[in-house]
């Protein structure tokens, strides 16, 4: 399952105090915020440091193409040095269309703790996390969720344009029938449509519109599914892009309530830890991209998928960011994304267990095709490390699972002042 826009020093920053408190008393072993992180102010004159959000809601930063690149490197964006000094500029750039809550920028440092994500440090601390775990481009939600489903944006670093086909490209889910194992797509909302492929970026892919399509169930039926114990041997959960519990940062109304989702991927991993189905099962919980929020760590070079370039940046009067500097390093597929929060649940999952090896979540692909020996779909899944450091299939950790806290829904939810 993977919700939206949420980077790991955001929300996993100040992991290390919830770890290394009674009960637990572990060392502080995740690569969080230092002491030391800052920003410069938008107009340069100050500097701007994390600071604990008191609201549960949150205006849209930006984290598309350009603005990701400028939060990479303010004045120099094409270059390889990283200094991730541009959130705060890129946040005060575009809060005028995010509702000029901000003319600052200085949300793009705010951070959550254990009081407002009490469920997420549960089982981030229980089960296993990494503090290495990279979204796969440097852009917005849709091409990165492309690289979850076939390895690939096949060149695109925007949405596809109005009107598209859709992508050829193969799919995890093409190739899972290709071998004739079981899969589905649990769709949390439809948008109102009569069949529930409305509610899936899956639907980007023209394999989801033909023999993909009977495999598209309501999200609901995933706990259904969990309790008779006839889950499919591999799902994808789609959040509630519609309904709010998605965690998605809201554009100009005091919404993308944080606990609101939080709560929901509660009540379904809840659900699962309390059915049969959670003898043999990993659930992998992440985000799709950093959402514009302030990281420490920068992205990683990494392997290209293909030979397909950047393919859909804009050209004069208003050119896109490496639309001139195409050879330049960070201008082609072969750097992440800024660091996403993970959190793997499984009766096999490493007691409180930490990875510091680099991926992005394409090993997600990795981990499913050498589970079922299959092949990898593009060079970029087939370069992961694979994912067995998470697991201890011999001790089974945590055969009986734990009993998580209930995710709150108290906390304050405002985008109108700060913090």
């Amino acid at each position: 399952m993977v919700q939206e826009n949420r980077g790991f020093d955001h929300y996993f920053g100040h992991l290390n105090g919830y770890r290394t408190a009674p009960p637990y008393n572990l060392p502080p072993d995740v690569d969080g915020t230092p002491a030391n992180a800052s920003n410069p102010s938008a107009d340069g004159l100050s500097i701007v440091t994390p600071f604990l959000m008191n609201s549960v809601c949150l205006e849209n930063q930006s984290p598309s193409w350009n603005e990701s690149h400028t939060d990479y490197n303010l004045h120099n964006t094409p270059s390889a040095t990283a200094l991730m000094d541009g959130f705060v500029y890129i946040s005060s750039k575009d809060d005028p269309s995010n509702g000029g809550f901000d003319p600052g920028g200085t949300r793009a440092m705010g951070y959550y703790d254990a009081t407002a994500l009490s469920y997420y440090y549960f089982m981030a601390t229980n089960f296993a996390t990494s503090d290495k775990w990279f979204s796969p481009v440097m852009t917005r939600t849709q091409p990165n969720r492309m690289y979850l489903m076939a390895g690939t944006s096949a060149g695109h670093v925007y949405l596809l344009p109005k009107g598209s086909p859709g992508l050829t490209n193969k799919t995890i889910f093409e190739l899972l029938d290709e071998n004739k194992i079981s899969w589905k797509v649990y769709v949390s909302d439809s948008f109102g449509n009569p069949h529930p492929l409305g509610g899936t970026l899956f639907s980007m892919f023209t394999y989801a519109q033909g023999p993909g399509l009977q495999n598209i169930v309501p999200a609901s039926q995933f706990l259904t599914d969990a309790a008779n114990g006839t889950l499919p041997q591999v799902a994808m959960i789609e959040p509630g892009y519609a309904s709010g519990t998605d965690e998605h940062p809201a554009a100009n109304t005091p919404g993308g309530n944080i606990q609101k989702g939080a709560e929901y991927v509660s009540s379904l991993i809840n659900g699962l830890m309390k059915s049969p189905s959670w003898s043999d099962s990993v659930f992998i919980l992440t985000w799709d991209e950093g959402g514009g929020f302030y990281d420490h760590v920068p992205p990683m070079t990494t392997v290209k998928p293909d030979i397909t370039p950047p393919s859909d940046l804009a050209g004069p009067p208003n050119p896109d960011i490496c639309y001139q500097n195409a050879t330049a390093p960070t201008c082609d597929f072969d750097y992440t994304g800024f660091r996403v929060p993970m959190i793997l649940v499984s009766p096999f999952a490493n007691k409180n267990s930490v990875s510091h090896v680099p991926r992005d979540y394409t090993s997600i692909l990795k981990l499913i095709e050498k589970r079922f020996g299959l092949t990898s779909l593009t060079l970029r899944d087939a370069a992961q490390p694979d994912m067995d450091e998470f697991f201890d299939f011999v001790n089974v950790p945590w055969k009986t699972p734990p009993s998580p806290p209930v995710q709150p829904r108290t906390g304050l939810c405002y985008i109108d002042h700060l913090p």
